[in-house]
């Protein structure tokens, strides 16, 4: 007698995941450098100062690629909890479903803020 699982998972999707998450976690380490710089620099020097120095180019791209990521990041390891925690399949995508919807509208936010910050100076 053969014993087939209730459940077929695609081994595609888990490494997709599982690659997404060290692909960020990697993209996270050096700009979380950079974010301790920009956080030295917005205690230390004065509000006009911070605000020049974040509008560059490069700093700009780098505090935007820093919230995608560390949403992004944070959405794929709040999904594998999801996953392994809640075994009801209809509660557990609603779960993931909402996780995830919170963290684009999260983000959505900090966008906004950070260039209503930007677009005041």
């Amino acid at each position: 007698m053969e014993h087939t699982p209730p459940l077929t998972i695609s081994s595609s999707k888990g490494t997709f995941h599982w690659v997404m998450q060290r692909i960020t976690a990697l993209g996270l380490v050096p700009l979380s450098f950079w974010l301790i710089i920009f956080l030295n620099k917005c205690l230390t020097a004065p509000y006009i100062n911070t605000l020049s120095w974040l509008k560059t180019p490069l700093n700009l791209i780098c505090i935007f690629t820093w919230l995608v990521l560390v949403f992004y990041h944070a959405a794929l390891g709040l999904q594998v909890v999801i996953e392994d925690y809640i075994a009801t399949a209809s509660i557990r995508f609603v779960a993931i479903w909402g996780a995830n919807l919170s963290f684009i509208f999260l983000v959505l936010i900090a966008f906004c803020q950070l260039l209503n910050i930007l677009s005041i100076g």
